[in-house]
């Protein structure tokens, strides 16, 4: 590492930050066909609750997250550091700046939810203090052609892990 890296809410996405973000986030196996990370960023920022937070090195991007909130609680997404630049605090440091993003929009909590198969990570967030709540989460997608296909994609997803 030469230079430092810096860690920013990222106000201009153009279409190729956009995919950098999401080529980082299908390396790290955070993506998932039934959600399209690029339409949840779109989302996130139009809305007005959301946010990108990057992480760069000499300008390249090595970190992204999403933040956002519901004006109750805030909810880390798709938090991801570069495997080659693990263990080097840029987790905890996009993990801080998340946290400071909600906290600055007077918001008292904030939630992330973390895969079955991604549970090697929960001692990464126990470790800067996040907790399990002991609650199971459910979903429902509203609308039913979406609902079906995503169903469908869920349950090859699961049949390949062995769920």
């Amino acid at each position: 590492m030469t230079g430092s890296v810096v860690v920013s809410e990222s106000a201009d996405l153009d279409t190729a930050a956009v995919a950098a973000i999401v080529a980082l986030w299908e390396r790290c196996g955070l993506t998932r066909p039934w959600n399209d990370p690029v339409d949840d960023i779109r989302m996130a920022r139009d809305s007005g609750h959301g946010a990108v937070i990057v992480a760069t090195l000499d300008g390249r991007l090595v970190g992204a997250t999403l933040v956002g909130h519901d004006g109750h609680r805030g909810a880390v997404y798709y938090l991801a550091v570069d495997p080659e630049m693990r263990l080097g605090g840029i987790g905890r440091r996009l993990v801080e700046a998340a946290e400071a993003w909600v906290r600055g929009r007077g918001i008292p909590k904030i939630n992330l939810l973390v895969r079955r198969e991604n549970a090697g990570v929960l001692a990464f967030y126990e470790a800067l203090g996040w907790r399990d709540t002991h609650t199971v989460c459910l979903y429902r997608t509203l609308d039913p052609e979406k609902a079906e296909a995503e169903a469908r994609m869920k349950a090859e997803w699961a049949a390949k892990l062995g769920d």
